[in-house]
């Protein structure tokens, strides 16, 4: 079986996007060239880094027009350096 592993503090993002049309609220199907690229994602695997405040299962927010996307095994994925992520996004209770 073949795997991506991160090497030189890169960390690997499943982008794979819903096969689902997208509608407006009014009805209006938005085109694939006009949908906005998504700027949170799972990590899906990353490279050895000390001290990193990541792991692989969080959804992160990455800068925009970064990294290299690739497709394997049929996915998407954004190869990006560990410097290009901006937060991890953290689910909270409300109180």
């Amino acid at each position: 079986m073949k795997e991506l592993q991160p090497i030189n503090q890169q960390v690997i993002l499943d982008i794979t996007e819903s096969k689902d049309e997208q509608r407006t609220a009014s009805g209006i199907i938005i085109p694939e060239t006009a949908k906005e690229k998504p700027k949170t994602a799972p990590i899906v695997a990353m490279s050895t880094i000390e001290n990193a405040e990541i792991k692989p299962g969080d959804e992160v927010l990455f800068k925009p027009y970064t990294g290299t996307e690739v497709e394997f095994g049929g996915k998407k994925y954004l190869i990006l350096p560990y410097s290009e992520i901006l937060a991890k996004i953290v689910f909270t209770e409300e109180i």
